[in-house]
Parts: C-alpha cells; structure tokens; sequence
C-alpha cells in the first residue's frame, strides 16, 4: 500500500510531561493534513518529530512507503520551519545550491535556478540571506523545501510575513503539489487558508488529539466553530 507518512502510537515524553499523546495517522500522496489548536498544544512538537529532529519517546514513524533507508527518508521530506534556516551569510541562490548538494542532487546549479524561478526570486539571487525581508526569506526557505521534489511536505505556518499576494500564491502553490501527488501537513493558525487547501484535520490541545469532520472543512465558519467545540470539550475532559 502506497502512503505518504504513517505514525502508529507515535509519543513524545520530557520527563514526566506528555508533549505529544500516542498519535496513529495514515496520509496519503496527494493529500494534506491541517493540523491546528492553541499556542503550546503540540504541534511543533508534531512536526519535529515528523520532520526527524527530534526522536520519539515510543511508537513508529514511516515516511513515503518506498523509502527504505534513513537517507532515502530524509530525501522524501521537505520542511519550512516557522523560522527559515536560511545561512545568513550566503547568498539566496547559494543557500539553494547547498541544499541541493546536500541532498546529492543531479545539476545542483539547474536545480538552484529552477527553484527560485518557481518563487520569483530571481532579482534577489545575489543578495545574501540575512538581508532578506522577512517575506522573501520565507519565499526562499519555501523553494529550499521544495527543490528535491520530496513525497512530504511540512510546513509551520507558512503564511507567515508574506504579503497578500505572496500569501494567495503560496496557497496555489501548495494546491498544485497536492495535485503533483505530494502529501503535505501544515500547522497553521490561518482558518481559511487551511479549509482552502486541507482534506483532513486534527485540533491538537495539550498534546492530544481530536480529528474534525471532514465537512468542517467546506468553509472557514465550519472548520472556526468545529475546531473551538474540540478545543473546549478537551479542556472540559482534563
């Protein structure tokens, strides 16, 4: 069976706290997964276990069904982290070169310029990272994210600094990938963006988790009042 991330139990203890309560989710390519809730509910915390930077206290984790090795797992995932992990002192396009010799990618120099044509980014290419906008920045970790052409795609409020039509742009962006057939999970607090682009979503709220009806999703107003209901009847449970 062809999936794009599967977690079984998937748990994450500091100590006697419970950031993250045993999680089984299944995603498949060309699907995408909202992950939302309260500030300190988790959902970093998700997405660096997702992402490999941090271990998991118990359960498993498999990324992109037929990646068989650490590496071959490491390749199939693509992140935009709330901060962007840019070096500062590299130039734009030199941060996407480094990203595409890292991974070990074929023509790392065509790799680099199609990813910042893909984000109009072009005019900034020389200019070094940290001097970036915080908009362009966040364009830049986005085509950093995307230039290996991973099966999964995690982003941490990706809206983030970009203007309206940056932001509306990242949202068409996004689509299309879904309809490339890649998997995406995006923590957002951004409601109509994530009923715009999600299929599924889950509400994280001191690390456990409700999943919402998918007819939550149809509109903005639907997933708002679901995802409130969920928030308050986990709070009311504690």
């Amino acid at each position: 069976m062809s999936f794009a991330l599967r977690t079984q139990g998937l748990e994450k203890r500091f100590g006697p706290l419970v950031a993250l309560h045993a999680l089984d989710l299944e995603l498949a390519p060309g699907s995408a997964l909202a992950v939302l809730g309260p500030n300190g509910a988790g959902k970093s915390t998700l997405l660096r276990l997702l992402a490999g930077l941090a271990r998991p206290s118990a359960g498993t984790l498999e990324v992109a069904a037929q990646a068989r090795t650490r590496a071959a797992q490491r390749r199939a995932v693509g992140l935009v982290g709330h901060a962007t992990f840019l070096t500062p002192t590299l130039t734009t396009r030199e941060n996407l070169l480094l990203a595409a010799r890292l991974y070990g990618l074929d023509s790392p120099a065509e790799r680099a310029a199609r990813a910042l044509a893909a984000e109009e980014l072009e005019a900034v290419a020389e200019r070094r990272a940290g001097a970036l906008s915080r908009g362009l920045a966040q364009r830049a970790a986005i085509a950093r994210a995307l230039l290996h052409d991973p099966k999964l795609v995690l982003l941490d409020e990706p809206w983030t600094g970009l203007d309206a039509r940056a932001a509306a742009r990242l949202s068409q962006r996004l689509l299309a990938e879904k309809r490339a057939g890649r998997a995406l999970v995006v923590v957002t607090h951004d409601l109509a963006r994530a009923a715009g682009l999600a299929d599924r979503a889950l509400v994280l709220v001191r690390g456990r988790a409700a999943w919402l009806d998918a007819a939550a999703l149809h509109d903005t107003a639907a997933l708002e009042a679901a995802a409130a209901r969920a928030v308050a009847r986990m709070e009311s449970e504690r």
